[in-house]
């Protein structure tokens, strides 16, 4: 952890809609983030963190949970440094359960914030977190912690750049669940495969994305794993359904032959999985996932000002019931180099 700068510290552009939160969402590949990916340590380059809006439901309220820190003497988001080689999303989730003892999944992205710590930029990556379990502990950073609804919390906040991040949190509606829309891993090229084209594995690029996959996706705390019926789409999520211990269920409709025969059939079918309220990963193919997207996205009025589907990225797809509501995309999970 490291000392905040000041109430005064410049905040990123943040906002409370879909076409806002769309904003956020193209900015997370930013020269900043780029940079840790350079051959140089994120520490050379700027100060790299995560950490999130954790909450819970208290009736029909919303309650966020902050910390107290005592060698500060403020009450802010619980957040902590990226460690070499982790990704900002497990960041984000080890530093939470680290300062509150809560176990919480990722839901959608919030704004960044950006500030300058003793001359060296800080950049902190926020996300909505659902607490699931866990009870708060005092530890070696945090003192105190306290679950507030969020008009009490935004009073609360020591810092102006974390009541933007609420602020932004609290303009949009919680999920039920979030659908992990995968594009399977790289498998080579169709040209160079002999046999059937729904047989083609994964090649050696693709075996390391589908580990950066395993690696990452569990943070959302999915329950549930579901794959087109193409061995490289289950071949892609075939480690996350081991470390739950479930079974890759077999989606017909959602191969990329079945969606342009008949894309209403995959839409209902995504949405049926998202209405389910469980959190679960859905591997499919480039030819299937921007078309159930944009259709998905258009019949529930968000706005996606980025449509792309590289292999081995994924959608966080923020559901109600079987609703849209927020929808981020993440070209990869791999760590920083």
């Amino acid at each position: 952890m490291t000392p905040p700068a000041g109430t005064s510290a410049r905040t990123a552009n943040g906002g409370t809609s879909p076409d806002r939160d769309a904003a956020i969402t193209r900015k997370n590949s930013s020269a900043g983030w780029r940079a840790a990916r350079s051959n140089r340590s994120p520490a050379d380059v700027e100060i790299l963190a995560a950490g999130g809006v954790v909450w819970r439901n208290d009736g029909d309220q919303r309650r966020v949970f902050l910390v107290h820190r005592p060698r500060y003497d403020d009450w802010s988001l619980p957040k902590g440094k990226l460690r070499k080689r982790e990704h900002p999303v497990v960041t984000a989730h080890r530093e939470v359960h680290e300062e509150t003892g809560l176990r919480a999944a990722l839901e959608r992205r919030l704004p960044r914030q950006r500030y300058f710590l003793d001359g060296v930029p800080k950049t902190v990556a926020y996300w909505a977190m659902r607490a699931e379990s866990g009870e708060f502990r005092t530890n070696a950073e945090v003192d105190g912690g306290e679950w507030l609804e969020v008009s009490a919390a935004e009073d609360r906040l020591t810092y102006t750049r974390d009541r933007a991040v609420l602020e932004a949190f609290a303009g949009g509606r919680s999920a039920t669940c979030v659908v992990l829309l995968v594009r399977h891993a790289s498998a080579g090229s169709h040209s160079d495969w002999s046999g059937a084209d729904r047989s083609r594995p994964l090649d050696a690029r693709g075996r390391r994305q589908a580990a950066q996959l395993r690696a990452a996706l569990w943070v959302w705390h999915p329950l549930r794993v579901h794959a087109a019926d193409r061995l490289r789409c289950r071949q892609t999520v075939d480690g996350v359904a081991e470390d739950l211990g479930v079974q890759v269920r077999k989606e017909e409709c959602l191969t990329e032959d079945a969606c342009a025969d008949d894309l209403a059939a995959g839409i209902a079918r995504l949405r049926a999985i998202g209405g389910r309220g469980q959190t679960s990963v859905v591997c499919s193919q480039g030819g299937a996932i921007p078309a159930l997207i944009e259709a998905i996205a258009f019949q529930d009025g968000v706005r996606l000002r980025r449509l792309a589907a590289a292999k081995g990225s994924v959608w966080a797809l923020c559901f109600d019931g079987e609703r849209l509501r927020w929808a981020d995309y993440y070209r990869d999970l791999a760590p920083p180099v």
